[in-house]
């Protein structure tokens, strides 16, 4: 999805979502984001997820370091976007910060909700209670409004994350090429991550703030809106005045 700039001077601002994330969950945020700051937004299910291909293989314990450092590359040179604001929120924040830790030269600035750079135990937790929702509840049923292959979905997010391998996971490696401004937004509440995670990235990231939000659990723009969307506006207006990309190859 493509949201026209209200200034072509802003920089294009581009949406990475959560793990069982998709357009569609973003809901009307994308647009009030872009009315709210001049921006263009590009908001884009990633491979498995949404209106996307269904996955068809399972997913490796690299598979975000192939979306930061291969797909969000390819397609922000197919769309012409040369220095974009990426926003990530939970895994989309995690590829955000291996996509600028990888080529630092090319983001303008990076907005994180509830990122991931380690595995916790409550991580693990919440998403061995996930499992069980989803096999229990209407979970199953709630999630297939936004997604064409629910199952896949699900599984391939879960399996994952709940794969002993994957414990070993960590991008801190990527943090401290990271040159642009950051912004980390995370509920007090969130029951996917605790604050060591904001505060690893503060520590790694010269140009960081953090903003932990009470009465807000893993979703900002849902549990929080209000605020999250004031300080995500604050944060690109405050950035230096820079020429937005072309968006001749943009449809």
């Amino acid at each position: 999805m493509w949201i026209e700039a209200g200034d072509d001077a802003r920089p294009t601002i581009v949406m990475l979502h959560e793990g069982l994330g998709s357009v569609a969950l973003w809901k009307d945020f994308p647009a009030k984001l872009a009315a709210q700051t001049a921006c263009g937004v590009l908001v884009y299910s990633r491979y498995g997820l949404g209106k996307s291909d269904k996955l068809m293989e399972k997913r490796p314990v690299s598979f975000m370091h192939h979306e930061g450092e291969v797909v969000l590359p390819e397609l922000l040179d197919k769309m012409a976007i040369a220095h974009p604001i990426v926003l990530g929120h939970s895994d989309g924040g995690s590829i955000a910060l291996i996509f600028a830790g990888r080529y630092p030269e090319r983001s303008k600035a990076l907005i994180l909700e509830a990122p991931h750079v380690f595995v916790e135990d409550l991580s693990i937790a919440s998403i061995t209670q996930a499992k069980v929702n989803y096999q229990t509840t209407d979970f199953r049923e709630k999630l297939a409004r936004y997604h064409a292959h629910v199952d896949e979905t699900f599984w391939g997010w879960n399996d994952i994350w709940l794969d002993p391998e994957f414990r070993a996971w960590n991008i801190e490696e990527y943090l401290p090429s990271i040159t642009c401004p950051v912004l980390c937004i995370q509920g007090l509440e969130d029951e996917y991550g605790t604050v060591a995670q904001v505060e690893a990235i503060k520590a790694k990231t010269p140009q960081s703030d953090v903003v932990m939000l009470a009465n807000c659990k893993h979703s900002p723009h849902r549990d929080q809106p209000g605020k999250t969307l004031e300080l995500m506006t604050e944060f690109v207006k405050g950035l230096k005045a820079g020429v937005a990309a072309s968006a001749e190859a943009r449809g």
